[in-house]
């Protein structure tokens, strides 16, 4: 009998949580042989193997590749930066979901179910596991529409499942100082992005040395501060842009560029087009349901 191949995938619409929040999410039966990569990440891309086998080729934190076979019940954590190539077995290829994610407690919860970037590879300690692991990263690929709080919660449970299910489960202490400087400042900047503040004034606020707070927020975040800013910025430049009535110059000084030349600038290097140009194609009469309903975007992305 012909297998039909086939995938589902959505993008998360909502980027203001902190400790953890999704990117993409999707499922995939694959053909034999299907592939992708090489390529790299920007966040933690989490595989987890339904049925089937497959491989999977990564670099190790010394630079070597590794090569991993894979198969039901296992799966397989890409972090961001490392270079990766995965495809499915000839014979027996396999069917897999797959979580995009990152955040402050990113990071610690990778390591607390003994996963990081010399350990890609996932094993349950016992098979009762499988179904609830299954089932909640399911839930989040079958419901795309649901509230943000409503998928982000189902991503709690799963890595909540997927801690207590790992077979080299390891109990990790809480970097608590580094991550409350961490919201300290994405508090502040939430707060003060409309004035024309720098990364130097983040710093000063949250009492610390500027290149100390840059480096614990790289690490934590996976983007610089500056980074950071200037993208928390744009996407409230977008949502001015889309449902409101103010002129491009009164979005700038919203979003703390007071002159408008060097707004434009910066919208253009993040969007690819100037901002009058992106409102003419993405005006929209009133604000999203605030049920957090959207509408969904397909592709391959695994």
């Amino acid at each position: 009998m012909k297998k039909n191949y086939s995938y589902k995938f959505d993008v998360f619409q909502n980027d203001k949580n902190i400790d953890i929040t999704l990117f993409q999410y999707g499922w995939e039966q694959c053909a034999p042989m299907h592939s992708y990569g090489p390529a790299k990440r920007n966040h933690y891309l989490f595989h987890y193997i339904f049925s089937g086998k497959g491989y999977l080729s990564s670099n190790d934190s010394s630079g070597d590749t590794k090569l991993y076979k894979l198969e039901s019940g296992q799966g397989f954590l890409i972090c961001p930066g490392q270079v990766n190539t995965y495809y499915a077995d000839e014979h027996n290829p396999w069917e897999y979901a797959w979580v995009e994610f990152d955040g402050v407690k990113a990071l610690e919860f990778m390591e607390m179910a003994g996963l990081g970037y010399d350990h890609p590879v996932y094993r349950i300690k016992k098979r009762e596991y499988f179904d609830f692991i299954r089932d909640e990263i399911m839930y989040i690929v079958d419901n795309p529409l649901h509230s943000p709080i409503n998928q982000i919660g189902h991503l709690y449970l799963f890595f909540d499942g997927l801690i207590r299910g790992s077979a080299v489960q390891k109990p990790v202490q809480p970097q608590k100082m580094k991550n409350s400087y961490i919201k300290e400042a994405i508090s502040f900047i939430e707060l003060n992005y409309s004035s024309p503040i720098t990364v130097e004034d983040i710093a000063n606020y949250c009492d610390l040395n500027r290149n100390y707070l840059g480096r614990i927020f790289k690490e934590s975040m996976n983007q610089t501060l500056q980074h950071f800013l200037m993208y928390y910025r744009m996407n409230r430049a977008s949502e001015l842009l889309k449902y409101s009535d103010l002129t491009i110059n009164e979005i700038g000084k919203c979003c703390g560029y007071p002159n408008q030349l060097h707004f434009s600038r910066a919208f253009k290097n993040i969007f690819g087009i100037a901002p009058n140009y992106w409102r003419e194609q993405n005006r929209q009469a009133a604000p999203a349901p605030a049920s957090g309903e959207t509408e969904t975007t397909a592709g391959t992305n695994a």
